[in-house]
């Protein structure tokens, strides 16, 4: 069971039709509580501002209950804001607490046409994952966004804007975000969700 999370701040009705065209059952988990049972990987989407929503992940409970369920070893999948968050502070309208599960803060886009929304390529670093044949290098997949990470240690995807590079997708053990939308991406983008999810899924079997 995929379960994402829905703190009012996501587009979980595109997310959640994505992994149901792959096969997969789907909940909405509407509190943290709900992370428990029968859920083997959590997702966390999200759009608009990083301070809101990283303001609406610490007053429900969400931050605690997700930093709680990556310790334990169980895999957690960002996407665009929701991968933003995943990072360690975000200065979007002043600087902002996030998960600290991703080294790094996400900074403004270095570009002179804000914000970044289209189709771009993703070209995969020295440290892509093996589970990526449906997307080779240069990709075209949907971004809809005004800040970024830079790139860094664990970005395994990385988009050039402007001659300005950030990182596009990033994986450290059982933790993976991607800045664009594979939701919205085309069949190429879904293949990707769901190569990612088996991916996770392994990464986060008990040991």
């Amino acid at each position: 069971m995929i379960g994402v999370v829905d703190y009012q701040v996501g587009n979980t009705g595109n997310v959640r039709r994505a992994f149901e065209r792959l096969g997969e059952q789907v909940r909405l988990l509407c509190s943290p509580e709900e992370l428990a049972g029968d859920v083997s990987l959590a997702v966390l989407p999200g759009v608009g501002a990083f301070g809101p929503a990283s303001d609406r992940l610490a007053a429900s409970g969400w931050r605690e209950a997700l930093r709680s369920w990556v310790r334990s070893g169980r895999p957690l999948l960002g996407i665009c804001l929701g991968m933003q968050l995943l990072c360690e502070k975000g200065l979007e309208d002043g600087e902002h607490e996030g998960l600290g599960l991703i080294p790094g803060t996400v900074l403004p886009l270095a570009a002179s046409k804000i914000p970044h929304m289209g189709w771009n390529t993703v070209e995969w670093t020295g440290r892509r994952p093996s589970f990526t044949p449906s997307a080779p290098d240069g990709s075209f997949f949907y971004f809809v966004h005004s800040f970024a990470l830079p790139e860094g240690e664990f970005t395994t995807g990385r988009t050039t804007l402007e001659g300005s590079i950030f990182s596009s997708m990033v994986l450290k053990g059982s933790v993976a975000g991607f800045q664009f939308h594979p939701e919205r991406s085309g069949p190429e983008g879904v293949a990707l969700l769901g190569e990612t999810v088996r991916f996770l899924r392994k990464e986060g079997a008990p040991r």
